[in-house]
This record gives C-alpha cells, structure tokens and sequence, in this order.
C-alpha cells in the first residue's frame, strides 16, 4: 500500500492530488509543522533521514523528493497516462520539467521567502533575487502561452510545477505572467485536486 508522509503547509499536498488523479490507493500520515519554527517534527526522520515532506513508502521501498515520487507513481501506476511515451522527444521535455520545478524555479522564490525574514538587511541581495523569480516565471508563463497544460494535455509535468506558480501567486507575482496565473485556476478547478485539498488539508503559502 502507498502511504504518503504528508506535512501541512507542503509540496507533499501536490502528490496526493496526483494519487487522486491516477486513482490509485493509498493512505495518508499526517505531520504537523512546528507552530514556533514552522519546521517539520523529528518523527520524520524516522520515516527519511532529512526529516522532509514528502516522503512515500509502497511496501519497502521508501522515496523522497516529489519529482521522483511524481515519476514513480505515474510509471508504476498512470498505465500510459499523465506522461509521454517513453523514447519520444515529449518525454525528454517532461523529464526536464519535473527536474526544473524545484532543481531552478523554485530556488529564488525559496530565497525570497527566507530572506523576507531579515528585514532590512535582506535588501543587498533583493534585486538579483526578484530578477531571478520573473526570469523564472517568464520562462514557465512563455512555455504555456496558447496551451491549457505544460505539455498541451494535464500531466506530471503541471502537477510538480502547480507549486511554483502557487507561490508566485502568494508573493503577488503573477501580474506580468497571466498565463501562469489562469493556468493554476485551471489545476485547482479539477475534481482530484479538490478531493485530495479536503483529504490533506487547505494550506496557506502566503
């Protein structure tokens, strides 16, 4: 049985939408970020060794990481749907996105988030970090101009990359891009992503 190690307030919201998707089984442990440091408990570590959410287990074999998790669910159990056929040109570029959601796109909107915390002394380094996110968010919003999904058709590729334009809209940075923007109001309109919102719990990026 899949069970997936969710924390509120997550990436790992995004694979239980996607198990809701593919209609595949599985159960759900809940973890509660810390109400002080907003920090995941250490009872995650028990289940990964970085403590991190999300983290999915089927039987004994235990994967982090959700563009990994995201690759495995939809091989294991999409039976050819949500990704391009193995070998062709579309499937390269749907592995290129899962590796770039959060290997480039979500690293200055991250920065951003934690350098809103130092206040003042954070502005040094606030114009690179802003160039960086619409750099970013121009590239995804470019890739979607004329097409409803990443790749024309909903799959993988728009599950791992739904989280960088929720936080470009909870940083109030979607207004250059409205692609990006009436392409999130797409993902949440779908019946699995609100069933696995009223399973995992509503969260709050901003």
């Amino acid at each position: 049985m899949i069970v997936i190690h969710h924390l509120n307030n997550s990436r790992s919201q995004r694979i239980l939408w996607l198990l809701e998707e593919l209609g595949a089984p599985y159960e759900i442990r809940f973890h509660q970020r810390d109400s002080e440091t907003n920090l995941a408990p250490p009872e995650l570590k028990a289940v990964h060794p970085l403590g991190k959410s999300p983290v999915m287990t089927d039987g004994d074999l235990t994967i982090a990481e959700s563009g990994a998790i995201v690759d495995y669910l939809i091989r294991r159990h999409g039976d050819g749907r949500l990704a391009p056929r193995p070998g062709t040109t579309e499937h390269e570029k749907y592995l290129e996105w899962l590796h770039y959601a959060e290997g480039s796109a979500m690293l200055p909107l991250m920065l951003n988030l934690y350098t809103q915390r130092l206040g003042d002394g954070a502005e040094p380094l606030k114009p690179r970090i802003d160039s960086e996110i619409d750099n970013h968010l121009g590239y995804v919003n470019a890739a979607l101009a004329g097409k409803d999904y990443m790749l024309g058709a909903f799959g993988g590729a728009d599950v791992q990359l739904s989280f960088v334009g929720e936080v470009g809209r909870a940083f109030g940075r979607l207004g250059p891009h409205p692609d990006i923007a009436a392409w999130v109001d797409r993902l949440h309109a779908r019946p699995a992503f609100k069933a696995a919102l009223e399973k995992g719990g509503a969260y709050n990026l901003a």
